[in-house]
């Protein structure tokens, strides 16, 4: 496996192909693919809670959602994000956040 890698750092690869690459090693691809949900999310929580609110995946219609502090964490589970939910998928114009996962950020 470490043989392949420096073989191929030695060989020409295409941007289009290296960034494909990174993209994937990152993580980042499933962040960028995803934009559009999180910008929704953020979008219906607001700006004074998106400051301890952020979503930080999206698999299978789940939205994963970590909170900075246990009181938010609690107003949310209680009380409120389902509403933000529905305005999030109301903003992108279909149902794609199904369900969401809130955890206390560590």
């Amino acid at each position: 496996m470490q043989e392949e890698r420096r073989r191929r750092r030695r060989e020409p690869t295409a941007l289009r192909e290296a960034l494909r690459t990174f993209l994937r090693e990152s993580g980042l691809g499933a962040r960028i693919r995803h934009t559009e949900v999180f910008q929704a999310w953020t979008g219906a929580i607001g700006p004074d809670l998106a400051r301890h609110v952020q979503a930080v995946r999206f698999e299978r219609g789940e939205l994963c959602v970590e909170v900075d502090s246990s009181v938010h964490l609690h107003e949310l589970r209680n009380y409120t994000a389902e509403g933000f939910r529905q305005e999030a998928n109301r903003r992108l114009g279909s149902e794609r956040i199904l369900r969401l996962q809130l955890k206390l950020k560590r």
